[in-house]
């Protein structure tokens, strides 16, 4: 049955909050950064609360210019920083500091930058989401995937013995994240389904350097934890 267009623009919504929110964990951004960077640029403007909004599906009719000045800066994360170091320095030197930790954009299928259009037609449920960011996972999914994680990638050896290994193939130098993701394979924590959202592409890049590359791309990575989820709860179930 095909979709009205009410759905599709609640599925576009949906997509829209998934890829501000999976951008924002990728980064380790507050929802201040992109408003921060586009106002000290001159590049558009777009407040701290449509971001939000965004990010949690709630903005429903947003104007152009938020598509606008959030692809303008996307452009500008792809060209690089050192490009606006200096601008950054003189007006916001706190933002240069977050942007220099972690300043990774979005890019499309062919890799581009994604722009103003690209944006526009994912929020109305035109477009699909970029592959690298086309997954979903779901709340109650997120504690049983962050034990399959930890069993998948430390290969049935103890934290202990593998640990060396496993932080040197994780991709990431943000010091929060680093400690978020060692506590989630020693079992101390769990990943919620967003933070899980926007670590997979990095989670997807440390099992590739640990293992090679058999697994085509980060939504095959969780289809991987998903079977060794399955396989974890048929476990605990027998011995039960």
């Amino acid at each position: 049955m095909t979709k009205g267009f009410r759905d599709k623009l609640a599925d576009g919504r949906r997509a829209m909050a998934h890829l501000i929110h999976v951008w924002h964990e990728r980064n380790g951004w507050s929802h201040k950064v992109l408003p921060a960077l586009v106002e000290s640029l001159d590049l558009g403007k777009i407040h701290n609360s449509q971001i939000s909004n965004l990010r949690n599906g709630k903005l429903a009719s947003p104007g152009p210019e938020v598509f606008f000045a959030l692809a303008r800066a996307n452009i500008m994360l792809d060209q690089g920083i050192e490009l606006i170091r200096d601008q950054l320095l003189e007006a916001h030197p706190e933002l240069l500091k977050v942007l220099l930790e972690s300043s990774i954009p979005i890019h499309s299928d062919d890799g581009k930058p994604l722009g103003a259009g690209d944006l526009l037609e994912i929020f109305v449920g035109l477009a699909p989401l970029p592959s690298s960011l086309d997954w979903f996972i779901e709340d109650n999914e997120a504690v049983i995937l962050s034990a399959a994680l930890a069993e998948y990638l430390s290969n049935g050896k103890s934290w202990r013995q593998c640990r060396d290994e496993i932080m040197a193939a994780y991709p990431v130098t943000k010091i929060s994240r680093r400690e978020r993701f060692a506590e989630v394979m020693a079992g101390l924590r769990d990943y919620s389904a967003e933070e899980f959202d926007g670590e997979l592409f990095d989670l997807y890049m440390t099992n590739r350097s640990l293992r090679g590359t058999f697994l085509q791309g980060a939504d095959d990575f969780l289809n991987a934890l998903r079977n060794k989820a399955i396989t974890l709860r048929d476990e605990q179930l027998l011995k039960n």
